[in-house]
């Protein structure tokens, strides 16, 4: 729902999806990264580190939330698949070593997917 449109425009351009109240999605977002494996420790990334990084990234700020009320991200813009998965792209790019995330894919429904590349967005 889009404070910058009318009750009747919302209804049109978000369907079912539309409801001055909210309504709730479970998503999955897996995400892919370009990384060498490390000589070492066999490993491209530890795991310990990368689900703190989750942790922060997405469970603290979006698990068991209100996008539109209880995340500050949403309050200026939408709520769509589309941002979730920008939102996302964005706090683990901050998180990760520089350069290494590759694309975050969020899933709205099994139907419903949105890959985020940086500035670019696909929808499958």
């Amino acid at each position: 729902r889009s404070k910058a449109l009318s009750d009747e425009e919302n209804a049109k351009l978000f369907g079912k999806c539309n409801n001055p109240h909210g309504h709730g999605h479970n998503y999955r977002a897996p995400f892919c990264f370009f990384l060498q494996i490390d000589p070492v420790s066999g490993m491209v990334l530890n795991l310990t580190d990368l689900k703190e990084y989750m942790q922060e990234a997405i469970m603290e700020p979006l698990d068991h939330k209100n996008l539109d009320k209880d995340v500050p991200y949403f309050a200026e813009v939408v709520s769509t698949t589309e941002n979730v998965a920008v939102f996302i792209w964005e706090n683990l790019k901050k998180l990760l070593p520089m350069g290494t995330l590759y694309k975050v894919k969020v899933y709205e429904t099994d139907q419903n997917v949105v890959v985020y590349k940086g500035e670019e967005t696909i929808s499958e």
